[in-house]
């Protein structure tokens, strides 16, 4: 168990096949078989698979609960229509997918006197394909102030990477509790209940998979160790509540939202074993590797999560990270290069000033660099860098960016044509003029 001053309790691993019991309720996991004919504690049993049956045993994940109503027990689905900025259909957009750079101001947080919810605060920014082929992913915001009062969410969709950057997230799951901070994120697979309660305004990103789930990069030549280590991972322990009242279950299907009613709270999992489990990590304990000699090494070398394509190498998204770290390259333009990529790059920020970009990229904003569209450091950045004496310095721990990157290639959502869109933001490479002198003859 892992608590370290957290709220909650937790067990550490990555893709470890966990075993968990409340508690207060010793004896409710079900030993030596997943089914019995009847469970401890009269519970019911209920797996629940994140892949298929016949998927390799490495790739395998289900897992068991043992929870007092079984999850079956509800009303009828009906469509729920709270949260129009919520979609999947990216080929209805109003305009055509065009190739610009785009970059958003920060979204706002809500109003004065209006009160949403996780889930009535999420708005779709960008993505591709359809997750009713389990193919594709998405960019989200959600700004929110208002907790989730009886009233849970799953998505049915894929995968949810929720990234705060402003506000506390306090959330239950069917699996047990976790405290998710601004610097730490988490990860909520498909089909799995939760709930977020927050004490403040708060606001963030959500990157949306529909194929697959996250997992640890491949670390190649770089060894046994480093960048993200699985030990860091924490996953919730048994914790429920019997709880009769009025509850309503909120689900993504198919890019829309549906609702049903029950008289009970779903946080009704007694105990659970299995590797299909949320999990948290804290960004401040990722090691980073970076070059000691030369050149501005990849992105790639920052990568926290990856949720890969059939592809080798090949991600439907990786989660990659700038985090602190000492640069000490010679004869080097340190800041990140002018690039065009065959990946589509969603940037945002969670605190500070990042290196590429001094102005106008700010926390809670973003940019969006799909598929070969040219993007690098902006002009005051290259012309100081370009002059820059090259000493040992110390990217510091007040800034934090991140990527979203994905091989597919983005479609903005109408919503974020609309909403807060810096018109002026190819503006910063303007001033780039021509420095060519021609060797004399």
């Amino acid at each position: 168990m892992e608590n370290k001053g957290s709220k909650y309790l937790y067990q550490q691993g990555f893709g470890n096949h966990f075993s968990s019991e409340s508690e207060s309720a010793k004896g409710s996991l079900s030993k030596n078989q997943n089914s019995p004919q009847e469970c401890p504690l009269g519970l019911y049993a209920e797996q629940l698979s994140g892949t298929a049956f016949t998927v390799p045993r490495a790739s395998n994940q289900r897992s068991w609960l043992y929870r007092i109503r079984p999850s079956v027990c509800h009303s009828p689905y009906r469509p729920n229509y709270e949260n129009p900025f919520i979609t999947s259909d990216f080929t209805q957009q109003k305009s055509r997918p065009v190739p610009n750079q785009y970059r958003w101001k920060p979204f706002p947080l809500p109003k004065d006197g209006v009160f949403q919810d996780f889930v009535r605060g999420l708005k779709t920014i960008a993505g591709v394909g359809d997750p009713s082929l389990k193919t594709g992913c998405a960019t989200h915001m959600y700004s929110c102030n208002l907790s989730m009062k009886d009233t849970s969410f799953f998505n049915s969709d894929g995968d949810f990477l929720i990234v705060p950057q402003l506000g506390v997230l306090d959330i239950t799951t069917e699996f047990g509790k976790m405290e998710v901070k601004p610097g730490e994120i988490c990860v909520i697979q498909r089909g799995i209940q939760f709930s977020v309660e927050v004490s403040e305004p708060s606001r963030g990103y959500v990157l949306e998979v529909y194929n697959g789930h996250f997992k640890l990069p491949d670390l190649g030549p770089i060894g046994a160790n480093g960048l993200a280590n699985p030990r860091d991972f924490l996953t919730p322990v048994a914790a429920f509540e019997d709880r009769e009242a009025p509850w309503k279950v909120l689900c993504k299907f198919s890019g829309n939202l549906f609702e049903h009613e029950r008289d009970h709270s779903p946080f009704n999992v007694v105990a659970w074993h299995g590797n299909y489990a949320p999990y948290k990590y804290d960004l401040a304990l990722f090691n980073t590797m970076n070059t000691v000699s030369y050149d501005h090494a990849d992105p790639s070398i920052f990568t926290v999560l990856t949720c890969p394509t059939l592809e080798p190498g090949v991600a439907v998204a990786d989660f990659v990270i700038f985090p602190s770290r000492w640069t000490v390259a010679e004869h080097t333009f340190r800041p990140p290069y002018f690039h065009r990529n065959c990946m589509s790059e969603f940037m945002g920020l969670i605190r500070g000033v990042y290196e590429a970009k001094e102005e106008g990229f700010l926390p809670g904003g973003g940019s969006l660099h799909s598929c070969m569209v040219a993007h690098g450091p902006d002009t005051d950045t290259f012309q100081k860098a370009s002059k820059a004496e090259l000493k040992p310095t110390k990217i510091p721990d007040t800034t934090l960016a991140f990527m979203f990157e994905s091989t597919y290639l983005f479609h903005v959502t109408d919503y974020a044509r609309e909403n807060n869109l810096d018109e002026n933001y190819t503006q910063c490479w303007q001033g780039l003029k021509s420095n060519f002198v021609p060797p004399t003859q």
